[in-house]
């Protein structure tokens, strides 16, 4: 159940009129209000892959940056115990200095907020405020930009796990305004992994696979196949991650995941790139630049037509794997002097014509990979090609091209990007392990290989 949804689920209880028995309601009124509203919940959030998509961003916060601190192009993932290991910034377009503040709320290994006092897992106050904040200054666009470092040592995480941060208005956590995935890591657990060529012809051939194996002499297990549950990401993309993995091979405390058909990855080629961080002077992916009115942006970008690559032939280049850089070439303090673009992305196929019976998105870290309007592409028959103006803050963007049939299937690059095996992907090996006495997994290990 989402907590975060506790007036909600207090109305329910009221409306329901529970009976109160030794100070106490009825245990199956409450069970049953419970799942009543689990399921309210759930109907409410679309699956990709699997799991809950993230709720859609408040439509006036803008240039979401939530990593590492001191690395942007890293996924935000600490160690238990640690604190100020991760960066959030954000900007507000309503330009009004406000009231706004954190909390994490646990889930377990497939994302699904637990049912457990944030008391259990926040060694601390469990809300805290985001008291930096800086008026926008030089930028043509007005906004108000927010800044954090977290976790304080006034609010630490004591559980290792899945965490969403909530960022919410006015102390109320029903103002919603987003919420982004982290990853607490207690390393128990040892991984050693190495991505291989698969075995076979095409398409297999164009696949990745990847080799992996555990060692679990730390953990106190009486069912492994069941405490145990292993998660693999490419490219920190949780809408193609492969789970429910069984060893192929158990010796002693080491497990092998090995087997010919499991933890096979489509490659894709690197992914595409915007180089935004000047409106002034134009990068190789500009076409143009036109000045605006500054609302909602100072300039109308438009980008050169990307095409299909799936039959192209495959350019190694470094990449940023799918994350991005807010930066600037004109000012120093980017943060709040950044200015902000209205940017045309067009895409042709192949043939000109539309996919049949699917949508084409774009997709990267600054959308979160959330297949939606606000990254879905129109087709322009009169021009034969796809397009999408984003808002977006100077930077250096990493994208992708995606269809889908439906919101829930996963995106597929197959059409838009094509595969080359030798192409550089990151993969980041998850191991959960969940303990009789806790109410969720915790994760115990999280490794991140290369495939070059």
């Amino acid at each position: 159940m989402n907590l975060l949804n506790n007036k909600l689920f207090i109305t329910i209880l009221k409306t329901n009129h529970l009976k109160w028995v030794g100070h106490r309601p009825s245990i199956q009124l409450l069970l049953a209000v419970v799942l009543l509203f689990m399921g309210l919940n759930a109907r409410a959030q679309v699956w990709v892959g699997g799991y809950p998509a993230l709720r859609a961003d408040d439509p006036d916060i803008h240039g979401i940056i939530f990593s590492r601190s001191g690395s942007p192009l890293e996924y935000p993932i600490i160690d238990l115990g640690s604190t100020e290991g991760l960066e959030l910034s954000f900007d507000d377009f309503d330009a009004n200095l406000k009231n706004y503040s954190y909390t994490y709320i646990r889930c377990d290994q497939n994302w699904q907020p637990v049912l457990q006092s944030a008391f259990d897992y926040i060694q601390g106050f469990t809300e805290v405020r985001i008291r930096e904040a800086k008026f926008s200054s030089i930028s043509k666009t007005p906004y108000v930009h927010y800044q954090a470092t977290l976790p304080t040592s006034q609010s630490k995480i004591k559980k290792s796990g899945n965490y969403l941060l909530k960022v919410f208005l006015d102390g109320d956590s029903s103002k919603l305004v987003f919420e982004r995935k982290m990853l607490v890591v207690d390393p128990l657990v040892t991984v050693a992994a190495r991505v291989v060529r698969p075995t076979g012809r095409s398409p297999l051939g164009d696949r990745q696979k990847l080799n992996l194996s555990i060692n679990v002499n730390r953990l106190h297990l009486q069912n492994p196949r069941d405490q145990i549950q292993v998660v693999v990401l490419q490219n920190y993309r949780w809408d193609n991650a492969v789970r429910g993995l069984q060893p192929a091979f158990m010796k002693g405390p080491t497990y092998e995941y090995n087997s010919e058909r499991d933890l096979l990855f489509a490659a894709g080629k690197e992914y595409r790139w915007a180089d935004l961080k000047s409106f002034r002077f134009q990068s190789d992916r500009v076409a143009g630049v036109t000045v605006s009115d500054g609302r909602p942006a100072g300039y109308d970008v438009i980008l050169k037509t990307d095409m299909a690559r799936n039959e192209s032939q495959y350019m190694p280049y470094v990449d940023y794997d799918g994350f991005l850089q807010i930066a600037s070439t004109e000012n120093i303090q980017v943060s709040y002097q950044g200015d902000y673009g209205l940017v045309r992305f067009s895409y042709k196929t192949a043939t000109g014509q539309p996919y049949a019976g699917r949508d084409l998105y774009v997709l990267g870290q600054f959308n979160q990979y959330r297949k939606d309007d606000n990254s879905r592409l129109v087709y322009n028959p009169a021009k034969a090609l796809y397009e999408k103006t984003l808002l977006l803050k100077q930077g250096y963007y990493s994208y992708l091209y995606g269809t889908a049939k439906n919101l829930e299937e996963p995106a597929d690059t197959d059409l838009t990007e094509g595969n080359y095996w030798e192409t550089e992907n990151k993969y980041t090996v998850l191991v959960y392990y969940q303990s009789y006495t806790d109410r969720a997994p915790a994760l115990v290990a999280c490794t991140t290989v290369s495939s070059r």
